[in-house]
């Protein structure tokens, strides 16, 4: 029997404890030439601190950096090309924002234990810790972990097309989350530390996202797992365009869509979100 995850309202970082009493929002910081809405902008360590500041103006609470885009079809980078990204965007977050928790958006060892020393908070895996050596790198650590659900065939992300039906899709979501929740309690990772992410778009197709996100509401009880320790990334997703009716609204143009959805969640009792705006 693995114990259930203490409620007392705290998430436990690197930089100390982040409350989740209230709506917490992870600002979303893409230091990539290929992300699906705003890839190439933010690529000059320039132009990602101005927008990381101008997040943290609009109320985020945390900036999460990704410098390896896992949109559909995207080309993986090396450890070495995320790093060299990351560094210069790191160092600077870390001089002009003290305060504010950095999370890394990355599923690489080497870059997570570098990111950790020069200054990150937070490991954001979108592949749920099933790399042994990252796995081993947060249960030894202190930092926060957000561990998402994904579907992985031959060590790659399994990106199925989106419009394709998905009988047995929420049933597999649920088994991978359950999956990833185990993996990181098992290592002995405290339940304060981690937030779980459902992974929408990740493996799924929109059958299998509108299941997920219909299934929302009974989440924390079947997974017995408290709703403010999940952490929902449903910002520009792809989900919002098809659950409109409009499939081919751009990335860019979600925005109201994405508030309507973290609002639905917000009152389901969901605290956390990752989000392009802060």
């Amino acid at each position: 029997m693995i114990a259930s995850p203490t409620r007392h309202g705290l998430w436990r970082t690197g930089l100390g404890p982040v409350p989740l009493t209230a709506p917490l929002v992870l600002g979303i910081l893409n230091i990539t030439p290929d992300s699906m809405s705003d890839g190439g902008r933010f690529l000059e360590p320039c132009a990602a601190l101005a927008h990381a500041l101008d997040l943290v103006g609009q109320g985020a609470a945390v900036l999460d950096l990704g410098a390896e885009s896992t949109r559909p079809g995207a080309a993986p980078v090396t450890p070495e090309q995320e790093w060299a990204r990351l560094e210069p965007v790191l160092a600077g977050l870390r001089d002009a924002l003290p305060r504010v928790p950095l999370s890394l958006d990355t599923r690489h060892p080497l870059v997570a234990a570098r990111g950790l020393r020069a200054g990150a908070a937070i490991i954001n895996d979108v592949t749920g810790f099933r790399d042994p050596e990252l796995l081993a790198l947060a249960a030894g650590g202190a930092c926060g972990l957000i561990a998402m659900r994904s579907s992985m065939r031959a060590g790659t992300l399994h990106m199925p097309p989106y419009g394709e039906p998905a009988p047995d899709q929420p049933e597999a979501c649920m088994r991978e989350l359950a999956e990833v929740r185990d993996r990181l309690l098992l290592a002995g990772v405290a339940a304060e530390r981690i937030l779980l992410d459902p992974g929408f778009g990740f493996g799924t197709s929109y059958a299998g996202d509108l299941a997920l996100w219909n299934a929302l509401p009974g989440l924390p009880a079947a997974l017995d797992w408290p709703v403010e320790r999940f952490c929902i990334g449903i910002s520009r997703k792809r989900f919002l365009a098809w659950r409109a009716g409009s499939p081919d609204l751009p990335p860019a143009s979600r925005d109201a869509l994405t508030a309507q959805a973290q609002r639905e969640a917000m009152a389901m009792g969901y605290r956390v979100f990752r989000s392009h705006c802060g």
